[in-house]
């Protein structure tokens, strides 16, 4: 019996070592996980600090496409959003001409806060973004000026 108890108790105590151990191949220690800041800021493009909606938001995230020489109509943004640049080229223009401002892959973007503005896709190649809304639940993210219908 005593064998029987430590024949098992081993064999429990090898099973807990074995899925303890790293799940590659080869036995390798697992590579390190590395953290790199991509984007920092409390203000937006407007140079306004960012304020989120008080009580409870939802969070929306989309995948944007704006083929190349798009415009987009006039609009804003009623509550905080966000957008990183994957491909092309994107210039942002409030709609009274004060402020314009250029983004490449790789750039993020804290848009303007009820602030009119618009986008145009600059150069040959399509624009994609990864935007992020944190808005009211059930809110629209942006305000058309000619229509003011949210989307």
């Amino acid at each position: 019996m005593r064998v029987a108890v430590f024949g098992l108790a081993a064999l429990v105590a090898l099973g807990a070592a074995r899925a303890e151990a790293p799940l590659n191949s080869g036995g390798a220690a697992p590579a390190a996980v590395s953290v790199a800041p991509v984007f920092r800021s409390d203000r937006t493009a407007a140079d306004q600090p960012i304020r989120l909606p008080g009580g409870d938001v939802e969070v929306v995230v989309s995948r944007y496409t704006i083929p190349p020489g798009a415009k987009l109509p006039v609009h804003k943004h009623p509550h905080p959003r966000y957008a990183y640049v994957e491909a092309g080229t994107l210039r942002v223009s409030s709609a009274d001409g004060a402020r314009s401002t250029l983004y490449r892959p790789g750039d993020f973007i804290v848009e303007m806060v009820d602030t009119w503005h618009f986008g145009a896709a600059e150069g040959a190649e399509a624009v994609k973004l990864l935007v992020i809304d944190q808005i009211p639940p059930g809110a629209g993210a942006t305000v058309l000026r000619s229509t003011d219908k949210a989307q």
